[in-house]
């Protein structure tokens, strides 16, 4: 379900050029535009008087950081700067975090993410959605949720919404009942440690009787008395 992050309208997140990061060049802002406003068109000789004052940077990062403050492309005093888009997987983690644990800054980023792209709203419905019937046990409404993701086409969620179709049973059984096969995924898990620590040598024998002292060590123990 972590795809349609990258593929619902990524320009929505990446619009525009952010301008709030910060540069080496930082320092010596005030010397630059002090030298931009007597007129010094020469980055040449602006950045040998750069050096000279300790700033370490090439010629082109100059030339970039000095391109939006010659005079007429500095941005009007009314426009504020774009603030840092966020990243696919920030934007990922809002969306799939219940919106209870989110910091309030998180959730207003979230918010003006969301405006930006009607694709990118309808996914977070739908995640938010198959999080509710997770959450609720109301595997009964699985079916209803695939067809509603099929129909708005939803990048990344329709692919996953079609997957569970063949196995739609086995699914919504699953998503229905209290029953939880972590024990046995830890089990899996203890078996395939086991064959990596012995390089995929060791024996059925050997490997039955491992796993056996690792579950028997990790069942509770009781009746035994406090000292």
């Amino acid at each position: 379900m972590r795809k349609y992050a990258r593929a619902a309208s990524p320009e929505a997140m990446l619009h525009g050029q952010w301008q709030n990061r910060t540069s080496k060049l930082d320092p010596f802002r005030p010397y630059i535009e002090q030298r931009i406003t007597e007129g010094c068109t020469n980055l040449s000789r602006l950045h040998g008087e750069l050096r000279e004052r300790g700033a370490r940077c090439s010629y082109s990062t100059l030339r970039d950081y000095v391109h939006p403050l010659r005079p007429g492309r500095r941005p009007g005093a009314t426009t504020p700067p774009m603030a840092r888009p966020a990243s696919p997987r920030q934007a990922t983690r809002w969306i799939m975090a219940h919106p209870d644990h989110l910091r309030e800054d998180d959730q207003q980023q979230l918010k003006t993410l969301l405006s930006r792209s009607p694709e990118l709203t309808a996914a977070a419905g739908h995640v938010r959605a198959f999080a509710t019937i997770m959450t609720n046990r109301e595997g009964d409404k699985l079916r209803h949720w695939i067809a509603d993701v099929c129909a708005d086409e939803v990048a990344g969620l329709a692919g996953f919404a079609a997957r569970l179709l063949p196995d739609l049973d086995a699914v919504v059984y699953g998503m229905s009942t209290d029953w939880s096969s972590g024990p046995v995924e830890g089990r899996v898990n203890d078996l395939k440690a086991l064959k990596r620590s012995m390089f995929g040598r060791a024996k059925s024998p050997l490997l039955r009787k491992r796993l056996l002292l690792i579950a028997a060590s990790r069942r509770p123990r009781t009746g035994l008395k406090s000292p």
